[in-house]
């Protein structure tokens, strides 16, 4: 009886994560394959999930109507740039946090925590004035510095490098090592997993993102992929074709992205996002 249950339970478990499953990816393949359809197939009723009139024209309407190399190239130097930088003060904040005992150290941290209620709305224009105050509007810095410090990353590596033992820390000062050298080649080769968990996290938010870019860059130069795909959606008209082929290839990168980084993602997620 007791197996019966626990087949039962676990024949309910599959059922639910299959048709989550296929939520998520039945549209994504259905995008996929739309992106090389012709305009009336995409707008035919019924309409058909399988392509029947391949072609690559919208792909080819794609880098007509946007300047998508363009938009690609400020993609790729939005997400290294603020994933560079978030990694080295986000990994650091999380170190102070888990291991170093200074003045309001928990106050300062359940600050930081807090930051994590407040909608970027919220925070938009003021962070936008001072950008602009800075002369960093229009310009990659602009772009990347505000989105570098978040406190949900912070959090995650300070639970990551919580869950280390003393002894690393302490074997390597008796060798002689200094803080800096015990943070890069002790403590931080340790949370791999979470550090990937990292990357992973902020390249994939700077690619998607859309709001802040919009805000802080006005130039068309300096739009990034997400904002170029705006431009398809138009106040009388859509270009389907040309906005499911752009939308592909801004998928594409993270989709493999993830595929060579989900095993340290969900290791990341799981051995520092939990602890603290």
């Amino acid at each position: 009886m007791e197996t019966v249950k626990k087949n039962t339970a676990k024949g309910i478990a599959f059922i639910i994560l299959l048709i989550l499953a296929l939520l998520v990816v039945v549209p994504l393949t259905w995008l996929a394959l739309s992106a090389f359809k012709e305009e009336k197939e995409i707008l035919a009723y019924p309409p058909t999930f399988f392509t029947h009139s391949f072609t690559l024209k919208n792909f080819a309407n794609t880098a007509k109507r946007i300047k998508i190399i363009r938009y690609i190239m400020n993609s790729v130097i939005y997400a290294v740039g603020t994933t560079a930088l978030a990694v080295v003060v986000n990994a650091m904040a999380g170190y102070a946090y888990a291991r170093k005992k200074f003045l309001g150290k928990n106050v300062f941290f359940i600050l930081t925590l807090a930051t994590m209620m407040i909608p970027f709305q919220v925070i938009m224009v003021p962070l936008f004035l001072v950008v602009y105050k800075l002369g960093m509007y229009n310009t990659y810095w602009g772009l990347i510095i505000p989105r570098v410090a978040v406190a949900g990353s912070i959090f995650m590596m300070r639970a990551a490098f919580a869950g280390l033992p003393v002894e690393l820390e302490d074997a390597a000062r008796i060798d002689g090592l200094s803080e800096w050298g015990i943070f890069w080649r002790i403590m931080l080769p340790q949370v791999k997993s979470s550090v990937i968990c990292l990357i992973i996290l902020s390249i994939n938010g700077s690619w998607n993102d859309l709001l802040w870019p919009m805000i802080v860059a006005s130039d068309t130069k300096m739009r990034t992929l997400a904002n170029g795909l705006a431009l398809f959606v138009g106040q009388n008209s859509i270009q389907y074709g040309a906005s499911f082929a752009g939308a592909l290839i801004s998928i594409a990168p993270m989709f493999i992205l993830y595929i060579f980084g989900q095993k340290y993602f969900v290791e990341g997620m799981a051995s520092s996002g939990l602890k603290g």
